[in-house]
């Protein structure tokens, strides 16, 4: 399972910007808990030696406020949370009461701490750290997040002597399904539909508070190992209709799974937070069915509001395919776990660099790529880079001029062709090198005058 590293700092040290640069974005999935007002963000970190869950908070200070307290109390969360946490200090302002409090925390937890010294742009290393040395929790690191100075020998140190942890030992050759959403949209009631009819389940492998826990089942002849997110456990307990929600626990399963059924209440429609959750789904490069649930209990206009609501917010996910579904009766859930099938089959299939250069000739020709400075940018061909998810990389040349609509026409004609339902299909452009720019480059360079006089 992915580790977490989580940001705490008093307010405006750069938490936030280099929660941004470690996950490359600015849209991160935010904890949305009644009563706090100030919520945790989550992100998939991408900077540094393993991939992690990268953890934003709001500022702590000793004296806080009504509001500061609610961030402290989310903060609290996130370092409980965590297998690492990074301080973060202004090296421009120094050591501060509020950082030697924040330590003081950090100790009490006993999480292993690595102290950032942001904002070290200009500065001498040594001299940007020295004094942060008193907060005792070993050599700090000078970094810029917004200079993007010192973040991969910070993220070396957050991160060394850890690696992804291992997931339950369970059949490789079934379709690992995580099931996600917001809680209460019936996760429970859905992964109970799955295994109460069957009770096939193998074994129960719990994690931490915080894992997913993996469940193998049987369907027609198919094997799945469900990654549960939605506090089921038992056999025993197929009833239990209470679900928890860890964020945490969420991404974790994302990572784990071949396929993800993402869930949507019909009766609260689609959300923002449905939206950001589902973006990381495809982010990750998992395949996404989406499950809209609790459908029998709309009327005709509101389910042709809840269709709009899907179309206009989930416009990014054209190749998600939609089921609307009862888990609490059965409704639909059998043609769900035909569409997981379908993903799956989808994320792996194998792609011959022959018909997919065939399928690029026959797309420029029909829709040539645009000019670019008067010239026209060339796809010569194409071959399949990875699975699950599906990548095409297509060599050619003045390729990094290629525009986005133009990818995601080429998108559209490989995901039809093969059939590629649920699959993020991604496309990526190289481009080769020409063997005459450097005849060219010698032949249009300027002759070297010659000088008349020697002196």
């Amino acid at each position: 399972m992915l580790p977490v590293v989580a940001l705490v700092g008093r307010p405006n040290v750069g938490k936030s910007t280099l929660f941004n640069v470690l996950t490359r974005t600015r849209d991160a999935l935010v904890a949305d808990e009644p009563g706090l007002t100030r919520d945790r963000k989550y992100g998939f970190g991408r900077v540094g030696p393993i991939p992690y869950i990268a953890i934003d908070t709001g500022g702590l200070l000793e004296r806080p406020g009504a509001l500061e307290r609610l961030m402290a109390e989310q903060a609290g969360r996130a370092i409980e949370e965590a297998d690492r946490v990074i301080l973060l200090v202004d090296a421009r302002a120094g050591l501060t009461p509020d950082d030697e409090f924040i330590a003081r925390i950090l100790r009490r937890a006993g999480k292993p701490v690595v102290v950032a010294a942001n904002k070290s742009e200009g500065k001498d290393s040594d001299m940007a750290a020295a004094e942060f040395h008193a907060l005792g929790f070993g050599e700090p690191q000078p970094m810029s997040a917004a200079h993007l100075q010192g973040i991969e020998p910070l993220m070396d140190m957050v991160l060394a002597g850890l690696e992804a942890k291992p997931a339950a030992v369970v059949d490789q050759r079934a379709i690992h399904v995580a099931v996600v959403g917001r809680p209460n949209v019936g996760k429970s009631t859905l992964i109970n539909r799955f295994l109460g009819e069957e009770r096939l389940v193998a074994f129960d492998e719990p994690g931490t508070t915080r894992d997913a826990i993996f469940v193998p089942f049987e369907r027609d002849g198919r094997s799945y190992v469900l990654i549960d997110t939605a506090g089921v456990r038992r056999k025993a307990r197929v009833e239990e209709k209470v679900e928890k929600f860890s964020i945490v626990k969420t991404l974790q399963a994302i990572d784990e799974a071949q396929v993800v059924i993402g869930i949507v209440d019909a009766q609260e429609g689609v959300t923002e937070q449905d939206a950001s959750l589902f973006g990381l789904v495809v982010e990750r490069g998992r395949s996404l069915v989406i499950a809209i649930n609790k459908w029998d209990k709309l009327a005709t206009e509101q389910r042709d509001n809840v269709r709009r609501e899907l179309d206009l917010k989930l416009s990014f996910l054209p190749f998600a395919p939609q089921h609307f579904i009862s888990a609490r009766h059965g409704s639909g859930v059998g043609e769900l776990l035909a569409t997981v099938d379908r993903a799956h089959a989808a994320a792996n299939r194998e792609m011959p660099t022959v018909e997919l250069t065939r399928l690029l000739e026959q797309a420029v020709i029909t829709h040539q790529p645009p000019l670019v400075k008067g010239r026209r940018i060339k796809l010569r061909y194409a071959h399949q880079g990875g699975r699950n998810p599906p990548v095409i990389i297509i060599h050619g040349n003045q390729t990094n001029q290629v525009p986005d609509a133009y990818r995601r026409y080429l998108e559209n004609i490989f995901r039809k062709a093969y059939d590629l339902v649920g699959a993020p299909v991604r496309v990526e452009f190289r481009t080769d090198d020409n063997p005459y720019a450097v005849k060219v480059r010698r032949a249009t360079r300027p002759k070297a005058r010659r000088s008349h006089q020697r002196r």
